[in-house]
């Protein structure tokens, strides 16, 4: 089945809702998210029937590279993200080719970038559930945020804030990372990880 060529994108931050797990480092997708939202000039509003924050705008370059894209973060918490972005991707219509999940990830680096499509969900509870809710065929932008230290708890560790050293940097890494959805999204998968994987 061939995708229309008006179909959206649809750049789904995968976090958790509420102000005390704004800065973890499990919510590094919204916050790439929200710098997105910021590019784009706009706000995020309650999706309907969807559990779910929504900015709909355009990416890219004015001509043929510029897209429509729909911005969202899930409000259902982490581990039922994929009910919320399979009904926006129901109702606004995006093939699952088109659908970008903006996430942390353990076993890259903190702050390094890896661009893919598909794959398994490497125990990351948001992308199981998109992966239940739609398939594994859409494309994540992987956020490195590096191994526990010591006997830390992986889930007490996505759970805590950016250590302050990591917050010197993370405004820059954030960036590199819109930069990145961006990409994909205008000039495709393999222009995009060939400029930012790491």
């Amino acid at each position: 089945m061939s995708t229309p060529a008006n179909a959206p994108w649809l750049v789904v931050g995968l976090g958790n809702p509420g102000p005390e797990y704004a800065m973890n480092r499990h919510n590094v997708g919204f916050i790439a998210v929200d710098l997105l939202a910021e590019r784009i000039g706009g706000k995020f509003k309650r999706a309907g029937k969807a559990q779910a924050q929504v900015l709909e705008g355009r990416i890219g370059p004015v001509g043929p590279a510029n897209r429509r894209v729909i911005l969202a973060k899930p409000m259902s918490y982490m581990n039922l993200s994929g009910g919320p972005v399979n009904a926006l991707r129901e109702f606004y219509k995006v093939p699952l080719s088109q659908v970008v999940a903006v996430h942390d990830e353990l076993d890259i680096d903190y702050g390094a970038l890896r661009l893919k499509l598909g794959g398994g969900d490497n125990g990351h509870n948001g992308l199981k559930s998109m992966t239940k809710a739609m398939g594994p065929d859409y494309h994540r932008v992987r956020f490195g945020i590096g191994r526990p230290p010591g006997r830390m708890q992986v889930a007490d560790f996505v759970l805590k804030d950016f250590a302050s050293a990591e917050r010197k940097e993370l405004d820059y890494f954030v960036d590199r990372a819109a930069d990145a959805v961006e990409c994909l999204v205008t000039e495709g998968l393999e222009r995009a990880q060939s400029a930012y994987n790491a």
